[in-house]
């Protein structure tokens, strides 16, 4: 019956006009049906256009991605004011504050959404529920260290992206493993960016554990040093999850060709450029 009432609520949805751009319904707090292979691994332009319920993500750099949406809409993870040589000014920024390289303290103000991860007072933490239309935006707070060992309560957020059908999260500095409420409000996630450093957030093995909790389908690799510390994650992880390195940095995901085994897609950083 479960499984029925998806189908209805995803056949009412493609019904709709494709000029609307109202968002797909996605399952995020709920438990998903195994996919088909993956197929849509591009090269394609970033601007170029879209196939219906499809989302483009761009490797930008570090813990930066591009999010772009079948109806044009550009939304950037861990913004930190430069995403490359273009003039694209995006809808939406998510920022988090560990380390300078995940945020600006001046954001361009023609930015429609800036999303900065933390509260206004130290410890405050901050909640997002922003409905665009096409994307509904939310986040999770988590903890972090803060200076001279300290912790800073609700430092971190994890962002979490409804688009297409798609439940699509971004750890951010993810600085400890995720409670069970935390767990609970995040739901399953579909597609997850991790950082993968092996110290500067989580160890290997804790971050592994994160992923399995959200079971998540495909797991894109970010916020590494070196490739030492991507080699040592990806060694983590090989002979339980399949691994792909498409040489590009960009994939192009919708709800029906996540794959049904869980696979690693290391993207590899580029930065935006026009034409």
């Amino acid at each position: 019956m479960f499984r029925a009432a998806i189908a209805l609520v995803l056949a009412a949805a493609l019904a709709l006009p494709a000029a609307a751009q109202e968002r797909r319904p996605s399952h995020c707090i709920a438990v998903a049906d195994a996919r088909p292979g993956m197929e849509h691994v591009v090269a394609a332009s970033w601007q170029a256009p879209l196939p219906a319920h499809t989302v483009r993500i761009r490797y930008i750099n570090h813990a930066s991605f591009l999010l772009r949406t079948e109806g044009g809409m550009n939304i950037v993870t861990d913004f930190t004011g430069f995403i490359g040589n273009t003039a694209m000014i995006p809808d939406l920024v998510t920022m988090n504050h560990a380390h300078s390289t995940h945020w600006t303290a001046h954001p361009d103000p023609a930015i429609p959404h800036v999303l900065p991860g933390w509260g206004e007072t130290f410890g405050a933490g901050i909640d997002h529920h922003l409905d665009l239309g096409e994307v509904l935006v939310r986040n999770v707070s988590t903890d972090i260290r803060s200076a001279y060992g300290g912790v800073e309560e609700r430092g971190n957020s994890i962002f979490v992206f409804e688009m297409a059908g798609l439940c699509i999260g971004h750890l951010g500095h993810l600085h400890q493993e995720p409670s069970d409420a935390q767990y609970a409000a995040l739901g399953r996630l579909d597609v997850v960016m991790v950082p993968v450093d092996g110290g500067y957030t989580m160890s290997r093995e804790a971050m592994i554990r994160v992923v399995e909790r959200l079971r998540a389908s495909v797991v894109i690799p970010m916020h590494w040093f070196s490739p030492y510390a991507l080699e040592d994650f990806l060694d983590g992880v090989s002979e339980v999850w399949a691994v792909e390195r498409p040489g590009t940095s960009s994939l192009e995901v919708s709800l029906a060709t996540l794959p049904a085994r869980r696979t690693v897609m290391v993207l590899d950083p580029e930065w935006l450029t026009d034409g």
